[in-house]
């Protein structure tokens, strides 16, 4: 890729946010951004609207690179390493270190346990577990003068899903995860998760699904992109918090 050529401040840092392109990482992506952070996207299949958010976090004056890469492959993350360390050592001779890195990208397969397959499990945790570990653990070699690792799990974590098996297990697992890394990587580098409830409803399922979900939150709504990233914003400026899950739901864990 061809890396646009700024004139950037001496203290902008860069941020990595996977699963970048649209959703929530698009969002988290774009808080990033207004807080003064030159974001490295990652996507997968979403080059078009990874592309749109590029072009929004551009129109803030803030620099923002585009990488596509399957973070179930070991090769392919390598390759998104390699383009980081390209951005992080730059051009112009600016230095862009790395802050923070947001491991957002997941998938959510539906399955049965009875018949799940070992594909399609290894799949889930490939990408929902296994590519965070090795993201974090390279993003923390890279945050010399410290940093911020934010995972995004999900409130499925606290439950027991039947319905959705590898992606339940997977994000409990991420959330054991950020308090081994938290230890791990102290006290230089901070590990946090963030753990929404009902955000946004996936594709195709129908509207009276969507309100039957948010009628069972004890807030009977979903959260607000706002509410989301308001909590990055604030794991961002509070130095003194880490191996913490901030669960965003509403209520509906408790349901």
């Amino acid at each position: 890729m061809t890396t646009p050529q700024w004139v950037l401040p001496p203290d902008f840092r860069l941020a990595l946010v996977t699963g970048g392109g649209h959703r929530l990482g698009r969002a988290l992506a774009l808080a990033l951004a207004r807080n003064g952070h030159a974001v490295l996207l990652h996507y997968h299949r979403s080059k078009d609207e990874a592309a749109a958010t590029a072009a929004e976090i551009r129109a803030l004056g803030v620099p923002a690179f585009l990488f596509g890469a399957d973070l179930r492959d070991t090769a392919q993350v390598d390759s998104l390493l390699k383009n980081l360390d390209s951005i992080t050592n730059d051009t112009n001779n600016h230095l862009l270190p790395l802050r923070v890195l947001v491991n957002s990208a997941a998938l959510m397969a539906s399955g049965d346990a009875r018949t799940l397959t070992a594909a399609e499990w290894d799949a889930t945790l490939a990408l929902n577990l296994r590519a965070p570990f090795l993201l974090s653990q390279a993003a923390a070699r890279r945050m010399s003068d410290g940093g911020l690792i934010i995972n995004v799990t999900d409130v499925g974590a606290q439950k027991a899903w039947s319905g959705f098996p590898a992606y339940t297990v997977s994000k409990a697992g991420l959330e054991s995860l950020t308090r081994v890394l938290a230890r791990s990587f102290a006290p230089s580098v901070r590990v946090n998760a963030i753990a929404p409830g009902l955000v946004l409803p996936s594709a195709g399922l129908p509207p009276e699904d969507w309100y039957r979900l948010t009628s069972k939150v004890l807030l009977k709504r979903p959260a607000s992109l706002e509410e989301i990233t308001g909590v990055l914003e604030f794991l961002l400026k509070n130095e003194y918090i880490t191996g913490q899950t901030i669960t965003v739901d509403g209520g509906y864990s408790l349901v």
